[in-house]
């Protein structure tokens, strides 16, 4: 059984002891609260329950159980292997690919595709059947994204995430002129509360920050590089339609009538930078802009 440990700060006193192990690992807030009523975590060699706040900078410790065996089987699907070594793998995904199974969409995943290639070489964090997911891409979103090989460098990168030290840009084309040529969106994300498939902006909700940049005007379009701080589940999609400049090609989040046939939306993650977990060397990887986003450019420059 794997264990890990985490010390409290004097920030962190008078917190629930399930949230302090969600804001400080990969360990889901959900799952944390699981552990604690199985008799998992403990201070100062005493079990405590979910809800317990945390009163003194005594050391926290977590058993982890033993992971449960994938239902996922590995499937030969050819990948786009930018970056490999023997703790992390840098993919570029295609649009159109999923990146975990999840009920009713067992194959034909990212995750079985790696689960091949990799073998057992794969991050088990949590249990999940999500082996070396640190973070994740839309289906049909392209582009970059990193895979953890082993725990430790799962929690290297996950805290990279976290503490917002790890650099993802994404570039976009988006609906209608944007005026300034820089920007800010900072507004809280959550689980639409009309709608639980969509994500929408919500007080209270998730902090969510995206920086944007752009690039080239095209009119009734703009195309767009955008800097994740945060990354919640739709953020850039959600973040740009509630500014009025929903993504071209979005169906859930953008305007029914497009002018370009797209299976989805103009979204790529071109960029990612992180530090690599065990030899602290700064990465960084870019990708080329797939060919079906570059012809709509294409069409709109010749526009001009």
């Amino acid at each position: 059984m794997q264990k890990i440990k985490l010390k409290p700060t004097e920030d962190s006193l008078g917190e629930r002891i399930d949230k302090f192990i969600s804001d400080n690992s990969e360990i889901s807030r959900s799952y944390a609260a699981k552990l604690c009523a199985d008799g998992l975590v403990t201070c100062d060699g005493k079990r405590v329950g979910k809800s317990y706040k945390i009163s003194d900078l005594t050391e926290i410790e977590i058993e982890l159980p033993q992971i449960q065996e994938l239902s996922v089987e590995p499937e030969n699907i050819p990948l786009d292997i930018v970056y490999e070594d023997s703790d992390v793998i840098v993919v570029n995904k295609p649009r159109g690919l999923c990146v975990h199974p999840a009920p009713g969409n067992e194959s034909g995943t990212l995750v079985n595709a790696l689960m091949y290639h990799c073998g057992n070489e794969l991050s088990a964090i949590n249990g999940v059947i999500r082996p070396g997911i640190v973070h994740r891409i839309d289906k049909d979103t392209s582009g970059l994204l990193v895979a953890a090989k082993n725990n430790d460098a799962h929690l290297g990168l996950s805290q990279q995430l976290k503490e917002r030290k790890a650099m993802r840009k994404y570039v976009a084309l988006v609906n209608g002129n944007i005026r300034e040529d820089s920007g800010t969106i900072n507004k809280p994300i959550s689980r639409n509360p009309y709608d639980r498939k969509k994500m929408a902006i919500v007080q209270g909700g998730r902090e969510a920050i995206t920086h944007f940049k752009v690039l080239e005007r095209f009119g009734q379009y703009t195309f767009i590089e955008c800097i994740l701080e945060t990354g919640r589940t739709h953020q850039i999609r959600v973040h740009m339609a509630s500014v009025g400049h929903s993504i071209v090609g979005d169906p859930v989040y953008g305007i029914k009538k497009e002018k370009f046939n797209l299976p989805g939306q103009l979204l790529h993650a071109k960029t990612i930078g992180f530090v690599h977990p065990k030899t602290g060397e700064m990465m960084e990887f870019s990708s080329e802009i797939p060919g079906y986003f570059q012809e709509v450019l294409e069409k709109l420059r010749k526009m001009q």
